[in-house]
């Protein structure tokens, strides 16, 4: 009877090394997805909503107003750890596209606005103090990011941490 091959180091090479850490990462890449597609909230309407909020920084956000751009609707929360790891995400994304975040839940204009100055941040923030637009939204879990086309007409939804490049792929979609 053959004896089962035991681990050795020396089997070992770069290649086979790489090679396990591509199947590791495509894994947790289709895991990431899955879940996100099973969490993604379900909404009446795939069409924006109106909207007409003042921001943060005193600026009126009206939906009505897209422009024919794509906009990132993204959903965040001050006490959300992933939304702290994605924030530079979202605010390399907001320096070149249409973005408007809602801070959930996350304390008063001033609370949002010192944790915003803090973490080196200045995209648009609308403040869902009470979580009504969370609501509106279907927003259960946090970073919930929309992204809608020229149109108005949504087309992608994420859940959970979302990459630069991920928006930028999906951006890139909807063209």
């Amino acid at each position: 009877m053959q004896s089962p091959t035991k681990w050795n180091p020396k089997n070992w090479n770069i290649k086979k090394i790489l090679k396990e850490i591509a199947i590791a990462l495509l894994m947790i890449f289709v895991v990431s997805n899955v879940m996100s597609y099973l969490r993604k909230p379900t909404l009446e309407s795939n069409v924006l909503p109106q909207m007409e909020e003042k921001l943060l920084d005193g600026t009126l956000f009206t939906s009505e107003a897209i422009e024919g751009k794509p906009i990132i609707i993204h959903f965040w929360a001050t006490w959300c750890p992933t939304c702290k790891l994605e924030a530079a995400n979202i605010q390399s994304i907001s320096e070149k596209f249409r973005v408007l975040t809602i801070a959930v839940q996350s304390g008063d204009d001033r609370e949002v606005e010192t944790y915003m100055k803090e973490n080196g941040l200045d995209f648009k923030v609308l403040n869902d103090i009470d979580g009504v637009w969370a609501k509106k939204f279907k927003v259960e879990a946090f970073p919930t990011t929309f992204i809608y086309d020229s149109k108005g007409e949504l087309r992608f939804t994420e859940v959970g941490y979302t990459t630069t490049a991920g928006i930028l792929a999906r951006l890139k979609l909807i063209e």
